[in-house]
């Protein structure tokens, strides 16, 4: 089966755009349903930072699931504060069906072995419930959509894994039965690093059901070479996932074209900096 992504600009409304995303890769009916819970699961490093999925595109992709019986928006706790902390970046969107969840107070486990460590993980992220991974576009060679797992290991203390990352970002995915549905929010663009609230405004939705393909797709945006890519490298070895462009049927906006004004953002805001730095 062919992987389609779709690229969707957000034009009116995050969820018009995000609607027109999903009839776009032939729908989810059978993730939307009265008998299945969602776990949304975001990027959010830094609550005080802006770098993670706005509240309009969660809202939206909320939306989408409009039959589930149950939708958690998941987060672990780190070292910047607990999950439930950051998870309030999207409070007003909360209530008796949505609800903030921590993955790292919840009794109901399952034991994984990632990277010869036993760890228990969160019952919720395991099917048949849904599982949702959602992050900002970015330009970073970790990761974005696939790199969201990490925040799946219950404990402070993930560093002890960056030097293995995609084998146990992987692991942690075949573990889960995979990545239903991942979202890449381009309402912003974070081209400089991920540490820096160094957004671009560029507003598109990345929408697929293969989350590898999406990845890969997100990364040629911003001007990645995505054979460069440990994470991607990795996954499409394991047949996970399709990491090629020219076996993905690209479904909205040209890749090209985004490409292009991506690049052209890129040196404008490299001209500036230079520019601040002669005048100091």
């Amino acid at each position: 089966m062919v992987s389609k992504v779709a690229i969707v600009r957000i034009e009116d409304n995050a969820q018009t755009s995000f609607q027109r995303s999903i009839k776009l890769i032939g729908g989810i009916g059978d993730l939307n349903t009265s008998s299945r819970p969602v776990v949304i699961k975001p990027g959010v490093f830094e609550h005080r930072k802006k770098n993670h999925t706005t509240v309009e595109v969660m809202k939206a992709i909320v939306s989408g699931f409009n039959l589930a019986p149950r939708i958690l928006v998941a987060e672990s706790d780190n070292y910047k504060g607990t999950g439930l902390e950051r998870l309030q970046i999207w409070k007003q969107i909360y209530n008796e069906r949505v609800q903030p969840f921590s993955l790292s107070e919840d009794k109901k486990t399952r034991q994984l072995t990632i990277n010869n460590e036993k760890i228990n993980f969160s019952e919720a992220i395991f099917k048949p419930n849904v599982f949702v991974s959602t992050h900002v576009l970015r330009r970073f060679e970790q990761g974005t959509i696939l790199k969201n797992l990490l925040g799946l290991v219950p404990d402070r203390k993930k560093v002890r894994f960056h030097k293995v990352l995609p084998n146990a970002l992987l692991d942690m995915y075949e573990a889960i039965g995979g990545i239903d549905l991942a979202v890449i929010d381009g309402t912003f663009a974070y081209l400089e690093g991920v540490t820096k609230d160094n957004g671009k405004r560029i507003d598109i939705l990345i929408v697929g059901r293969d989350s590898v393909a999406v990845e890969a797709v997100g990364a040629e945006i911003v001007g990645m070479r995505t054979d460069k890519i440990p994470v991607l490298l990795e996954a499409a070895r394991r047949g996970l996932g399709e990491a090629d462009l020219n076996n993905i049927e690209l479904l909205g906006e040209s890749v090209e074209e985004l490409k292009e004004k991506v690049e052209s953002i890129r040196k404008t805001a490299k001209r500036k900096t230079v520019s601040k730095k002669k005048v100091k």
